[in-house]
């Protein structure tokens, strides 16, 4: 199934719905996406590059005490603020709700899904609680993913402290590489599962900045159908390995400021 797209076709969506449960007790009476960094919401990051790249229809999908989201942005975002709001760099905000209240999430490939039907044919995806504020959702990027065999594209981050095994590794050539999580870096021996000519591999953390095609999502590792009527909870990484393997998943290496803003601490990091 092939949606067609409209002008009003969303061109990103930024992920919201989940729990936060490291971040507690913060966020036992706010969502995660909506705690202060630098003086502004984690969620108006990424929505004012966004906003600044021309991106002009962006989805956010809500679950955790998400009917706090959508007052706390309004239907319509711009990238000037007060009296500098205009047309020409406003962004219409749509929600997708996946839950009321304390509300579950449906995981981030299952809340892609139940988006899936407002989306455009190619847009972006990004984590609402990742600090990344220097991040381009380039168009030129855009351009040339669309023009590419590539179902998805990721962008990878050099491995932080709370994540030293990685998630994926990047190949010469630019594809991603599903490659075994090591347990620790200083791990000399490899496992099992491990082959020794992947053991050296750098890995890379996902930063979850990634474009994708429609196809993406309805390719066969991706049972659930549009709209994902059920409300079916399903993880996205088991999906990317899939492709990685059928090499139809580019990826390149970030290395500007990006923070996984997932425990108090990291926060506290962040405003001192």
């Amino acid at each position: 199934m092939t949606a067609i797209e409209s002008p009003l076709s969303a061109q990103a969506m930024l992920l919201a719905a989940g729990r936060g449960e490291r971040m507690r007790p913060l966020t036992d009476s706010t969502p995660k996406p909506l705690l202060n960094v630098r003086g502004q919401p984690l969620l108006w990051y990424p929505l004012q590059a966004l906003a600044v790249a021309g991106v002009r229809s962006v989805v956010i999908n809500t679950g955790w005490l998400g009917d706090q989201i959508e007052p706390a942005f309004g239907s319509v975002f711009s990238s000037a603020t007060g009296s500098g709001a205009t047309a020409s760099n406003a962004v219409q905000l749509h929600f997708s709700h996946e839950g009321r209240g304390a509300g579950e999430a449906l995981e981030t490939a299952g809340g892609i899904v139940r988006a899936l039907p407002r989306l455009a044919e190619v847009f972006w995806v990004a984590a609402g609680d990742v600090y990344a504020p220097d991040f381009e959702f380039s168009a030129a990027a855009l351009e040339r993913f669309k023009a590419s065999p590539p179902l998805a594209h990721i962008w990878l981050v050099p491995n932080p402290a709370h994540n030293p095994g990685g998630d994926f590794g990047l190949s010469a050539d630019g594809l991603a590489l599903n490659l075994p999580k090591l347990l620790a870096p200083s791990n000399q021996d490899p496992s099992p599962a491990i082959s020794p000519g992947t053991k050296d591999l750098p890995r890379f953390t996902f930063s979850t900045i990634a474009l994708y095609k429609r196809a993406f999502f309805e390719a066969t590792w991706c049972p659930i159908p549009p709209g994902n009527p059920e409300g079916v909870k399903a993880p996205l990484a088991a999906m990317l390995r899939e492709a990685m393997d059928q090499g139809l998943v580019s990826a390149s290496l970030y290395e500007g400021l990006w923070v996984d803003v997932g425990t108090p601490e990291r926060l506290a990091q962040l405003n001192n």
